[in-house]
Parts: structure tokens; C-alpha cells; sequence
């Protein structure tokens, strides 16, 4: 049952995004006059992948917390990094964000194109050019009204534990002078584990926490600033997976 179940799951995905693709770039096309930030295809792509975690029957995922108001607020949203499925669970939030994501995603057929055309940014790990062509672009979607997205902790952690963040989002945000928008994510890390691509029955929720402002600061404080966020994350962390542990216990189920 589970492989049958899993040959569905990646048959709808792979079948979604076929099908996404030339959807994704209609709305490009069309709004690309107007829309420069690519608020709308970006959108649609998100709801591409929203869609085929409702046609996963081994995922279950939740969303909570403070959502923003003006979804067109420009914020740095940072995030702790359990799995890929972090991506399909963030993506449920209702605004756009332009994702940072690595230089391999934008290689994959149909995907990479699909990203290229919502305006994610692409970085090359260890090249210090790559990085710094990484964060102009992320400013240029900022100053479009548009949220990135980024992983400080840069990778996922191999044993769960939350690693250390790097400095780059926080030096991000008060640059451009916007707040950063803690996200709390837990149970994807049994959505997919590290080294596999084999989907496993899971529940995962995520969890908006309050902005921070950056206003007063300056790039003296990006490690405080940094410091501070990550207390609050592994903190609100902690918190959620012993409300989702309850939560399972009093519903008998996984």
C-alpha cells in the first residue's frame, strides 16, 4: 500500500507540474507588463505546489500563527530547514515570497523554468559572486513589494537540531530596511528525510511569528538581530511539536 500510495503521490506531483508549466507561463506573459515583482505567476506556481499536497494522501499539513495583512509589505521571512517539504509547506501561506534556493533546483525541467518565471533567486554554494548576485536580486524583489524567502541555517541539520545562522538575511533586511518574518516549520523532517525522495506519512505545521522590526538598527546589530531570531524560532519550534505531540495523542493518530 505505502509504495502504491507513493507511486500516486509522485505521479500527481510530476503530472501537476507538467501540466503547471505553460499555465505559469500564460500568466507571465500576461502580467509581466504591469506585474514586475512577478507577484501573480510566483502565486501560481506556489498554488501549483499547494495543490499537490492536497492530491498526497501521505501528507497533512497545517498552518497557524500571525499572518501579515498587506501581503505586498516587503519583509526577509527566514525559516528553520527540516526537509524539502518545507517548500510544499510554506507555500500554503496566502502571500507571495521569492524563494533563495540553490543553483541545482533551477535545473530541473519544467521546475526550474517555473521558478525562473515567479522570479525565485538562484545561488551557487561556496562562489562569494554568486552569493552577492543572490542578494541584489533579493533586493530588487524587495524594492517590488515582494517577500523573500531564506534558510539561514543554509542546509537541513542531520540530526534535527537547529544549526547556527548565517549572517546574510539579517544583513538583508536592514540594508533594505524591512522586518524579518520569523516561520516556524515542524514535522516535514518525516514528510522526506535527508537522502531520499521517498514520501512518508506525515503531519507538518507551520507557524508565522510576529515580525521583527529593523527599524534603528544598524549592520552593527546583524548579529544580534541574527542571534535574537534564532532564539525565538528554536523556542516557538519546541513549543509547536509539543502542541502537535498533544494533538496526536488526544486524536489517537500520527
Amino acid at each position: 500500500m505505502a509504495q502504491l500510495l507513493n507511486a500516486w503521490a509522485w505521479t500527481a506531483t510530476v503530472l501537476l507540474v507538467i501540466v503547471g508549466t505553460p499555465l505559469v507561463f500564460l500568466v507571465y506573459c500576461v502580467t509581466a507588463p504591469f506585474d514586475k515583482g512577478r507577484y501573480a505567476a510566483g502565486r501560481l506556481f506556489r498554488l501549483i505546489g499547494v495543490t499537490s499536497v492536497k492530491l498526497n494522501p501521505l501528507w497533512r499539513f497545517e498552518t497557524s500563527g500571525d499572518f501579515i495583512r498587506d501581503p505586498r509589505r516587503p519583509y526577509v521571512a527566514v525559516s528553520n530547514h527540516e526537509s524539502y517539504a518545507d517548500i510544499f509547506l510554506i507555500s500554503h501561506l496566502p502571500w507571495e515570497m521569492k524563494w533563495l534556493s540553490k543553483d541545482t533546483m533551477f535545473k530541473i525541467p519544467c521546475m526550474g523554468w517555473m521558478m525562473r518565471m515567479a522570479g525565485d533567486i538562484e545561488i551557487r554554494r561556496g562562489e562569494r559572486s554568486s552569493t552577492i548576485q543572490a542578494m541584489n536580486q533579493a533586493r530588487d524583489r524587495l524594492r517590488k513589494r515582494v517577500s523573500v524567502m531564506i534558510f539561514p541555517e543554509g542546509t537541513r541539520s542531520r540530526d534535527g537540531e537547529l544549526l547556527p545562522f548565517k549572517d546574510g538575511a539579517f544583513r538583508l533586511a536592514l540594508e533594505a530596511g524591512v522586518p524579518i518574518l520569523p516561520i516556524v516549520v515542524a514535522g516535514t523532517r518525516s514528510c522526506m528525510a535527508k537522502g531520499t525522495f521517498r514520501f512518508q506519512r506525515s503531519r507538518a505545521r507551520v507557524k508565522v511569528l510576529p515580525p521583527i522590526e529593523t527599524t534603528g538598527l544598524t549592520l552593527d546589530d546583524i548579529a544580534a538581530l541574527r542571534d535574537k531570531t534564532r532564539t525565538i524560532i528554536s523556542e516557538a519550534r519546541k513549543v509547536l511539536v509539543s502542541e502537535m505531540q498533544d494533538d496526536r495523542r488526544a486524536t489517537g493518530s500520527r
